[in-house]
């Protein structure tokens, strides 16, 4: 897909998704059903095939997408950004900031929308997928291999760190749990949901601000970029933190909410999230 994508161009990358779509709608019945699941509570009403098909189409179109912003090819996306006058504070003030993200959306596109303002971001994730990304960065524009952060390492907090030391942003998804690792309930779209406290532990650890960044895909090559303050950590203890990480897991849980109804097809948990 990245030969085709750049190769023969977008357009023609874009007509290989529909039979792609249909493969996975066809054969992938847990996916499809974790999707119809979340479609159901986030839309009011029983989700129909045709709402999977569109689920999976945004998905794909959104990883076709980052072939071109991984290649500086933001100019050809029409970007409306709400909060553009925070990332420019944040590049004036070259201060470490942690931006709370989800698997929702293109975080590709915030982050191709941060630099071409001026704002460099790096992304902290999982060992597994930090490996996986990586071969993509490989094979697409091995530069931004640096922008990738790998939780599960020894120097792993030191790398943040040190990033946010730079002033630079440090990107991470605070909605996907890991078994052995650290969790909250909060109540989302109706139910109680297990959240990860790794992402907010570390922010807070760090004691840097905190916002919140979404990438809204809303069809064609239209995006909307959303970026809002969300937290100011001050200096607390080991005791203090527990309560304040639950509180603040419970209004990241409120503001994904926002944006899922916002754009519900921009949610990209395909299993079942509140098992």
């Amino acid at each position: 897909m990245v030969w085709v994508a750049m190769a023969l161009g977008r357009p023609v990358a874009r007509l290989l998704l529909y039979p792609i779509c249909l493969y996975f709608l066809a054969f992938s019945t847990r996916a499809r059903s974790a999707s119809s699941q979340y479609l159901s509570r986030v839309l009011g009403r029983k989700a129909g095939l045709a709402d999977s098909f569109r689920h999976y189409h945004t998905f794909a179109s959104i990883l076709l997408d980052r072939v071109f912003l991984l290649n500086d090819q933001f100019s050809r996306f029409d970007v409306r950004i709400h909060g553009a006058k925070i990332i420019d504070e944040l590049v004036t003030a070259g201060e470490g900031y942690v931006l709370l993200g989800a698997h929702f959306g293109s975080f590709e596109i915030v982050r191709s929308g941060g630099r071409a303002r001026g704002l460099r971001v790096s992304m902290v994730m999982y060992e597994e997928n930090a490996r996986k990304v990586g071969a993509v960065l490989e094979a697409i524009n091995p530069d931004l291999q640096t922008e990738i952060i790998a939780l599960g390492r020894v120097d792993s907090i030191l790398k943040v760190e040190a990033a946010l030391a730079r002033g630079e942003v440090v990107g991470m998804l605070a909605d996907r749990t890991l078994k052995g690792g650290g969790t909250v309930s909060c109540r989302f779209l109706g139910e109680q949901a297990r959240f990860p406290t790794g992402p907010l532990r570390i922010a807070i650890m760090l004691k840097r601000p905190i916002a919140l960044m979404f990438g809204l895909y809303q069809g064609g090559n239209r995006y909307e970029i959303h970026i809002e303050r969300f937290a100011a950590p001050k200096q607390s203890g080991s005791r203090e933190r527990a309560p304040i990480i639950e509180q603040l897991l419970q209004r990241y849980a409120e503001r994904l909410e926002y944006y899922c109804r916002l754009a519900p097809y921009n949610w990209f948990n395909f299993y079942d999230f509140w098992r």
